[in-house]
């Protein structure tokens, strides 16, 4: 098995010494995602601008590695407020569905104190 670093172009930065996403096999781990626009700058607002803007980026990702939304088997969703889990749920709901991958949810600080959430996935896609 071969481990492969992508470093995805269009998606944000990364801010630290991490990879946007590394495929192991079939499956890609997408690293933690926070509200970063077009811009690669953050772009603070609601729980569900930000959930928007994070779920965009990790499509874009995802495609970036050949795969998407669908092949998601997994997400951690940490928010800094868990009272705002059912707004951030609306718009997960938007870019999942019925797909329904498995979910943890978790309340959190984050170094960025502005940001709201932030959303990390693991897909499989054969190759």
């Amino acid at each position: 098995m071969s481990i492969e670093r992508i470093l995805h172009q269009g998606a944000p930065t990364p801010r630290g010494p991490y990879s946007s996403a590394v495929r192991a096999g079939d499956f890609i781990f997408v690293s933690g995602l926070g509200p970063v626009g077009e811009d690669d700058k953050y772009s603070f607002g609601d729980v569900q601008h930000e959930t928007r803007l994070t779920l965009t980026n990790l499509a874009k990702i995802l495609a970036d590695c050949g795969a998407a939304l669908e092949d998601v088997v997994k997400c951690s969703v940490f928010l800094r407020d868990v009272s705002e889990f059912p707004k951030m749920n609306e718009v997960y709901t938007e870019f999942f569905g019925a797909i329904k991958p498995a979910r943890t949810t978790v309340e959190a600080k984050f170094f960025q104190a502005a940001m709201r959430v932030e959303i990390d996935a693991v897909a499989y896609k054969p190759r």
